[in-house]
């Protein structure tokens, strides 16, 4: 064990993929020398040279667009978009080719890729390096959609997430970043990916969240606390297969329902968990179901604060649902 911070853990897991499996390759803008951005592939270059560890030019769909031609041809690749926001030049090359070879081939190919890209605000990023784009891929049938929330988790789901036949998106909360430490298991294990956590037991209310806004989901829960209200957290650490089981287990047990997320409220992935909630649990639940969310804004820098739902956003919804 080492204590790692997610940074650490996914340059950890990507240094132990890049060991095992000789196929697997890192690519995106200043990955190599430079280590990334925010340093998440610093070293890489210096063990594995620049065959397997690629700078290239500022063009996200040239990245992805390379990567998918890299999967067919039985390659691991990980491209890197430097931030989530980057991402809408390549955004036709990830939803019209990659999340559809295995359907358009009748199961004879996959495209068994990674694009990591740093999500969510936190940072004092401003719009252009702030958002949470996450339910456009959801809708994209053909895509995994995965968060971690902590270092350990980063590490097993992005090993998971390589080791997948099928195009993974994978989303790091660059506020949690650094601020995050805890004991990560050094060499290969792995998360299973559409496996939610319960990371708070708890009878009266369900908070579900992830990534960074799962740190004011706990918050939120040790505030009402106090006030004679216990809060069951779920962390839904893969958003898309979604673990529909663990939230409707939940759900009955407590019958009310409050989700966080950081994207606008207006088609966030919230909405579609209300609905799967209402679906199989409605005559369960004992009060109208909660999305505490950022604003249907563009994401602001000056008051990003108010923008997110950070925990005394969360605290009155959640006293409202329990005593509804």
């Amino acid at each position: 064990m080492a204590e790692m911070t997610m940074v650490q853990a996914i340059n950890d897991a990507l240094r132990t993929e890049m060991r095992r499996d000789d196929r697997v390759v890192v690519l995106g803008e200043d990955v190599g020398k430079v280590g990334g951005v925010f340093r998440v592939t610093q070293g890489l270059y210096d063990e594995f040279g620049d065959d397997r560890v690629i700078d290239t030019p500022l063009a996200e769909g040239g990245i992805i667009g390379a990567a998918i031609g890299m999967a067919l041809y039985g390659m691991r690749p990980i491209p890197e978009i430097q931030f989530s926001d980057f991402i809408f030049p390549a955004f036709d090359q990830i939803v019209s080719e990659a999340a559809k070879y295995r359907y358009r081939s009748g199961g004879e190919y996959t495209c068994p890729m990674v694009i990591r890209t740093p999500v969510g605000g936190g940072i004092r990023g401003g719009h252009y390096h702030s958002q949470s784009p996450e339910s456009l891929f959801i809708h994209t049938a053909g895509l995994k959609v995965v968060c971690p929330s902590n270092p350990y988790d980063a590490k097993g789901l992005l090993l998971s997430s390589i080791r997948d036949e099928d195009p993974v998106m994978f989303f790091e909360p660059k506020r949690v970043y650094r601020a995050a430490k805890m004991d990560v298991p050094e060499g290969e294990y792995t998360v299973p990916l559409s496996k939610a956590a319960v990371v708070r037991e708890g009878k009266d209310v369900t908070i579900i969240a992830w990534g960074a806004m799962l740190y004011e989901a706990l918050q939120s829960a040790d505030d009402v606390s106090v006030q004679g209200v216990d809060a069951e957290v779920i962390d839904l650490r893969t958003l898309w297969p979604l673990d529909i089981d663990t939230i409707i287990e939940s759900v009955k047990k407590t019958g009310r329902v409050v989700i966080v997320h950081e994207a606008p409220k207006a088609c966030g992935f919230g909405a579609e968990l209300l609905s799967q909630i209402s679906e199989r649990a409605f005559l369960h639940l004992e009060a109208p179901p909660v999305r505490v969310t950022g604003w249907d804004t563009p994401f602001p820098y000056t008051l990003e604060m108010e923008y997110l739902p950070l925990a005394h956003r969360i605290t009155p919804a959640v006293l409202e649902t329990a005593k509804y």
